[in-house]
């Protein structure tokens, strides 16, 4: 099983969040990014919210460096 990943880096905010959360499973990922998103970044735990952030996940580790801002 391949280690997945999702950098927030990648989507210019208000608070210039440097977090990327990486995990062995989708499970994993989707819980820690949720928690994260709600508590950090005020977003709502709905159905769509996750299907949102699961497209946005990625196959191996964040890389070292700020990634290129990308849009929603």
């Amino acid at each position: 099983m391949a280690r997945k990943y999702i950098d927030c880096r990648e989507f210019p905010s208000e608070s210039n969040c440097s977090v990327a959360i990486a995990a062995d499973t989708d499970q994993e990922l989707m819980e820690a990014a949720v928690q994260h998103a709600t508590t950090v970044h005020k977003h709502e735990d709905t159905p769509e919210f996750r299907q949102q952030l699961k497209q946005l996940f990625k196959e191996g580790t964040p890389p070292v460096e700020r990634p290129v801002s990308a849009a929603l």
